[in-house]
């Protein structure tokens, strides 16, 4: 239950981004679940797979080609899905980072424990 409650915040997420980034265009709210679908199995699957193969350079870049990596995949989505428009590059970067803080507040707000504390299992 809780994962359909995330994906569909992550959705809603996807939605404000038009809102704090003009040049990004979602056309409903369809798009956006599918959108985010999308890139939760992009950034579960392709992802770390990236990541692996680009290692000496995200070394030399001190971890900022992730950066990279995250507009690519995110540019890639965009292009994949019809109601989600992301005309290019940079558009792609800056609202593959917004979305990564949006989805990071929704996780936030979907944790089992509050920040700070940990959690104890087996009981």
């Amino acid at each position: 239950m809780k994962l359909l409650l995330r994906w569909g915040l992550n959705a809603l997420a996807l939605m404000l981004l038009p809102e704090l980034l003009p040049s990004i265009r979602v056309d409903s709210y369809a798009a956006a679940l599918v959108s985010a679908l999308l890139l939760g199995l992009v950034n579960a699957l392709i992802r770390p797979l990236l990541i692996l193969i680009t290692l000496p350079i995200t070394l030399l870049t001190l971890g900022l080609f992730t950066l990279v990596i995250n507009a690519l995949l995110f540019w890639m989505v965009g292009n994949l899905v019809g109601g989600l428009h992301v005309p290019g590059f940079w558009p792609a970067f800056w609202g593959a980072i917004v979305y990564s803080l949006l989805t990071w507040l929704v996780n936030l707000a979907l944790a089992d424990t509050a920040p700070g504390q940990t959690r104890v299992r087996g009981r």
